[in-house]
């Protein structure tokens, strides 16, 4: 793997910048040579003030369906939506380090994916002035190296630009930072055995305070440039541990600290492998898993909308860079799992089980249930953020959450993970879900009022018919997981939970065999969520080699292709990629992966949601940052070469024409029950299949319609055919 990222000329924008992460804390660098900007994020800097309206008796479920079956809109936006134009709560911004070169003029840079580190080259009318930056993989410094004594430039630490406590009236753009009010940030600076210190701290509220230290040593001509993202959850010490932690590491030096960083990405890129014809897809591949090891990690916080890349634009950051778990958390979290990063991915489902206990408040404050269910749309400390509330306060985005368990547990067949944390994170959302559905006269269980994301956006016309087909398949999704784990467990519960499936209806299909909204209603315009195929994936509820189910899964991927692309975002693109994929089409797949990348992507990745080159894709031109489609598109790739499903391995199962012609390889993809596979074609035929299993197991290898292999692996067995 040798794939970078390049510009030749000055990167002007914060969301075309070169981004570097560990997890922890983010840096984008961008700007002219004149002022070279190094915007600093850590992940869980967050002002978490609660918008009153949470607080009000009559915020409650409901009360939500009261509104709804009455089709009071204007009482639903004044009492659940209204405060989302609120600043807070909200991710923030740490600040920015500025590099001043005089008669700078242009930037070259260089993103080395392998080794996560950039080299900038700043072009002064005497000389060129070379760069080199981490944010390191392990102790959460980043580093700067300039070949540069310090009098060649200027260097300057800034904060936000907030609003001034005390002065609330006075009227700021919707959106900017200054509607935000704190008491004015305090910079301190000092010498400390040869190292320049500067820092600033940025009081949010009673509780918490954020800062950003600063160290910079000169030896040998060379200038190096350290610093932290720090927070008063660090410790009662936090800003004196911060400089004598930076003190001792600058004076290590860059190069030390480089090799310890290289090795870590070098044991992250070992893991697993792709070997494409299509080397903008693979480079796509690689691409994705950098930003997701950028921003996700063991022990820290999951990645919100934007990671750990907060805007710097003097703005809030794009839907104040939530946790919005209508799909953007979801779909950020799917592709790790057969990538074989486990470890990066972990922190989501950490994340959510350290919150069982907000969850459980919250389905008892709001619900009026027992059980767990967290917000659909939340702050980092789970309380929920409002937005339109058919979506950000349904029940059921809960159950989206618990498939994060499910496919740990799928991928790993970690047994003792199964019984502790998955079985109890399905049982305690079925409670609190089994408490809300209603029997009707037809027998059958429904939603008191359902909804289909964001169809109608947040008009009367959005709470459709129950049950909705994206409320209904995570229904069906939930009690089937249960028989499933009961049976496994042996647990006696089967039969209370099978009771419940057996009750709930069957998918709304109209005459065309097509999946529709609701039962009384079909899509009849292009739409950016393909909420009502929600059933075929990404729950994978309905088997595609089931003739009746490929019927409906044909008609329906067959209907959105006659409502077209118009109103789409860029998520919708990676969504249909595996609707393709799931019918083996690679021709079509790998054609919406492109245009996703090409078109709603920015030069370092950053997915911007709208076709903002306006090539003709979609209605939606603007540019706002969310990951969600990077990790979803690089998930399409995947089911593209490998599908591992219910113990069936399938190879290349929807790779286009162009590439079977040639030469395409994987190492390492992980599918279900922990099994590692490896597979080589060439000319259109398998010339190499490596499969190694953690436990024992069978394993069926699905070569065509009529030909099949079956293996029985002992634990730690290795397979390997050529």
């Amino acid at each position: 793997m040798n794939h970078k990222i390049t510009s030749e000329k000055s990167i002007l924008r914060w969301d075309e910048a070169i981004p570097l992460g560990n997890g922890n804390t983010g840096c984008l660098i961008w700007g002219k040579g004149s002022r070279l900007r190094f915007s600093l994020d850590r992940i869980d800097i967050w002002d978490k003030r609660k918008p009153i309206h949470t607080e009000k008796p009559e915020y409650s479920y409901q009360s939500l369906i009261k509104m709804a079956q009455e089709k009071d809109t204007d009482g639903i936006r004044n009492l659940f939506d209204k405060s989302y134009n609120n600043p807070f709560p909200t991710k923030l911004p740490a600040g920015s380090i500025e590099l001043s070169f005089p008669k700078g003029r242009n930037v070259k840079s260089e993103l080395d994916l392998q080794t996560a580190e950039s080299t900038l080259e700043i072009q002064t009318e005497e000389k060129i002035i070379k760069l080199y930056s981490i944010c390191h993989a392990e102790n959460k410094t980043g580093m700067i190296h300039i070949l540069a004594p310090l009098r060649e430039f200027k260097i300057c630490l800034q904060n936000p630009e907030y609003g001034a406590l005390g002065e609330e009236e006075k009227e700021a753009p919707a959106g900017s930072l200054k509607n935000l009010h704190y008491e004015k940030a305090s910079f301190e600076e000092r010498n400390v055995n040869g190292v320049q210190i500067q820092y600033f701290t940025q009081q949010v509220d009673e509780k918490f305070s954020y800062g950003i230290v600063m160290a910079v040593y000169e030896k040998d001509g060379e200038t190096s440039i350290f610093y932290e993202v720090l927070t008063s959850d660090d410790g009662e010490d936090w800003i004196e541990a911060g400089i004598r932690k930076l003190t001792e590491r600058i004076k290590e030096g860059y190069e030390k600290q480089r090799i310890s960083h290289r090795e870590w990405w070098e044991r992250f890129w070992a893991k697993s492998a792709v070997d494409l014809p299509d080397k903008f897809f693979e480079k796509q591949w690689y691409l994705t898993n950098y930003l997701f090891a950028s921003c996700s990690r063991k022990g820290c916080y999951p990645m919100p909308l934007q990671g750990v890349w907060t805007a710097d634009d003097g703005n809030l950051p794009p839907w104040k860079g939530d946790y919005h778990n209508d799909l953007n958390t979801q779909l950020s979290y799917t592709h790790f799992y057969k990538a074989n990063h486990l470890e990066e991915g972990e922190c989501f489902h950490d994340f959510l089980w350290s919150l069982k206990e907000k969850g459980r408040e919250f389905a008892r404050r709001f619900y009026h249930t027992g059980g767990i269910c967290m917000p659909g749309v939340m702050t980092i400390d789970g309380e929920p953020l409002a937005g339109w509330p058919m979506y950000s306060l349904s029940p059921v985005q809960q159950i989206w959450l618990c498939q994060s368990f499910d496919l740990y547990y799928r991928y790993t067949g970690n047994q003792k993970f199964l019984e502790k944390k998955a079985w109890v994170y399905f049982a305690e959302t079925a409670e609190c879900i089994t408490e809300l559905l209603q029997e009707k006269e037809d027998g059958y269980y429904y939603l008191p009022v359902s909804s289909s994301p964001e169809i109608h956006d947040d008009e009367a016309e959005s709470w459709v018919t129950p049950n909705s087909n994206y409320d209904l398949a995570l229904l069906r999704y939930l009690y089937t997981t249960l028989v499933r784990y009961a049976k496994i467990l042996e647990n006696g519960q089967e039969k209370k939970w099978q009771q419940i499936l057996e009750k709930l209806p069957d998918y709304a299909v109209n005459d065309k065999n097509v999946l529709m909204i609701s039962p009384d209603e079909s899509l009849k315009e292009s739409h950016r969520h393909l909420s009502n195929a929600m059933a075929v994936c990404p729950l994978y509820m309905m088997d595609y080699d089931i003739p009746e189910n490929k019927k409906i899964i044909d008609a329906t991927v067959g209907d959105f292709e006659i409502l077209g692309t118009g109103l789409w975002v860029g998520f919708s693109f990676a969504w249909m990629a595996h609707l393709y994929a799931i019918q083996r089409n690679g021709e079509g797949a790998a054609e919406k992966l492109r245009i996703l990348w090409e078109n709603f992507c920015s030069p370092n990745g950053f997915h911007l949601n709208g076709d903002f080159k306006r090539r003709g894709h979609s209605a939606f031109h603007y540019k706002a940052f969310t990951l969600e489609s990077n990790m979803y598109a690089a998930d399409a790739l995947q089911e593209m070469l490998l599908k591992v499903r219910n113990g069936k391995i399938e190879l290349f199962p929807a790779v286009p024409e162009e590439w079977r012609s040639r030469e395409i390889a994987f190492r390492n993809l992980r599918g279900e029950g922990g099994i590692l596979v490896s597979a080589r074609m060439c000319r259109g035929k398998i010339c190499e299949f490596k499969i190694y299993s953690p436990a024992e197991q069978e394993i069926i290898w699905h070569i065509s319609e009529d030909d099949t292999k079956t293996f029985h692996l002992k634990e730690n067995q290795a397979i390997r055919i050529i």
